[in-house]
């Protein structure tokens, strides 16, 4: 059964609100790729007027779904479920490319993973040169090959292969944490990070490590059968501890969003499995909504030397716009460091998802030589998200614009400064 696009494209009055605040139309000025001219199509495409070719795809993959549509709509139109809706349709009509089958299969397979994990990070700095600064690495300059784009570097060894399962600090408390992929298997100081906090706390830290990929690349490509596979399997799992501790805490505004506001939203047809997505809603924080809101963090913090480094602050989509958490670590953060806020923290930094990072990445940099022009201007030391997506886009975009400053999430800031103060 088709999903009703026209409930949602019949109840859009064409304002205009999302066109100024629309990622995708600041870097392509054409109507059709605008919420209000996605919405119009997909209007056309359930009425049968519009066929999903080549070109319907392109349009619709174009989308950063960064929920900026959302959040100015007075009508609250759900313009990134549809167009998540919508991708689903696509895969199942044009099928996935090879290199997000193997992602997406490596993703859905931990321990295959691990495996390749050790591999690449064995032989990483045969082909890439390393920026240990950003826990990155590019391309090094071949006869044929010439790329000087940052990605994330991989570790030596995975956070959660690199701690027990559960590490006793005092019992004042007890969190589970969801690490999130991007910080498991790269920028594993997050985790580590985390761990030093939850002890100065003396919270006990339980790894969950059946833990799998929230689901979130796919749900973006639509790729459904793996988000219905991994999403089922982490509500589950997730089940089994809610009686058992006190929270799950998650350093990533990307998988906290997915966990905690899309499942929901993907299991609109699956009664069952959508009220047990909602009823573990009450259990999943953010990381730092967690400690800034239910622990005493920020005296501790304050009680602690001031440091000299000062640090401008990017609010990620997904936890903005979609969890409404901002404050909270901006709050931990400025009981220690100098504050610089950038022109317009919440402009999205143009991450977008696997398609827009490989097959549509002329948009995802032009939407983020902005971002690092703010940051730039702000002349703060550190720029920090908690969002490893962001951080990946944003150490891109400030690499290309040779902009230097650091990009650290809030949980290794907050850690540096428990450490040296």
């Amino acid at each position: 059964m088709m999903f009703k696009f026209n409930v949602t494209s019949d109840a859009c009055v064409k304002c205009g609100k999302c066109i100024p605040v629309c990622t995708i139309h600041e870097v392509n000025r054409d109507e059709v790729t605008s919420p209000r001219g996605f919405l119009d199509l997909l209007g056309a495409y359930q009425r049968g007027e519009l066929e999903l070719d080549k070109n319907a795809k392109n349009i619709f993959e174009s989308c950063f779904l960064c929920t900026n549509c959302v959040d100015v709509c007075p009508n609250d139109l759900p313009v990134d479920m549809i167009i998540e809706q919508v991708r689903n349709d696509i895969r199942k009509k044009f099928g996935l490319a090879w290199y997000k089958k193997l992602a997406f299969f490596l993703l859905r397979n931990r321990n295959i993973m691990d495996v390749l994990a050790r591999f690449g990070f064995m032989f990483q700095t045969c082909g890439f040169k390393m920026v240990e600064k950003q826990s990155s690495m590019y391309l090094r300059n071949f006869p044929i090959i010439k790329m000087d784009r940052l990605f994330p570097s991989l570790a030596k060894k995975t956070f959660l292969n690199s701690h027990p399962d559960v590490i006793l600090n005092g019992g004042k408390g007890k969190v589970g944490i969801f690490i999130g992929c991007l910080a498991n298997y790269m920028y594993t100081d997050i985790g580590k990070s985390l761990l030093e906090i939850l002890k100065v706390l003396e919270i006990d830290a339980y790894l969950i490590k059946q833990q799998k990929c929230c689901g979130a690349p796919q749900y973006f490509t639509g790729d459904f059968d793996s988000v219905d596979f991994l999403a089922k399997f982490n509500i589950e799992y997730i089940e089994g501890f809610v009686n058992e501790l006190d929270a799950i805490i998650i350093p990533e505004a990307t998988c906290s969003a997915m966990i905690k506001e899309d499942y929901a939203h993907f299991f609109h047809d699956q009664p069952e499995w959508k009220a047990r997505a909602e009823a573990i809603k009450p259990h999943i924080f953010m990381a730092t909504e967690y400690l800034e809101k239910k622990t005493n963090l920020a005296q501790i913090l304050a009680t602690k030397a001031r440091q000299s480094e000062s640090i401008t602050y990017h609010d990620p989509c997904h936890a903005r716009k979609m969890q409404g958490v901002w404050k909270e670590p901006r709050n931990l953060l400025s009981q220690n460091y100098v504050m610089k806020e950038m022109s317009d923290p919440n402009r999205c930094c143009g991450f977008g998802g696997v398609t827009m990072q490989t097959e549509k990445y002329r948009f995802a940099k032009a939407a983020g030589l902005p971002k690092a022009a703010m940051i730039k201007e702000t002349g703060a030391e550190y720029v920090s998200a908690e969002c490893s997506a962001c951080r990946m886009q944003l150490s891109d975009a400030m690499h290309g614009q040779k902009v230097d400053v650091i990009f650290k999430n809030p949980i290794e800031l907050i850690a540096k400064a428990l450490r040296e103060g």
